[in-house]
């Protein structure tokens, strides 16, 4: 039974929402975006331009946490 998630194109389910806060996404990737913990992934998108998660992980954004 087909579900009523949003799928990609090649269709996965999509994974992260716009209001999931950046430092769930912080931890996920061992990053430092320089914001708020609790701000949305989707304002943090708008900031920086980018598309997608996967576009703002891959672009070197965010400090890699040691």
């Amino acid at each position: 039974m087909k579900g009523n998630r949003s799928r990609n194109e090649d269709g996965r389910l999509c994974d992260t929402r716009d209001d999931k806060h950046v430092g769930t996404l912080e931890k996920q990737y061992g990053r430092d975006f320089g914001v708020r913990s609790d701000m949305h992934v989707g304002t943090l998108l708008e900031k920086t331009g980018m598309a997608s998660v996967n576009d703002l992980i891959n672009s070197g954004n965010g400090k890699k946490k040691v």
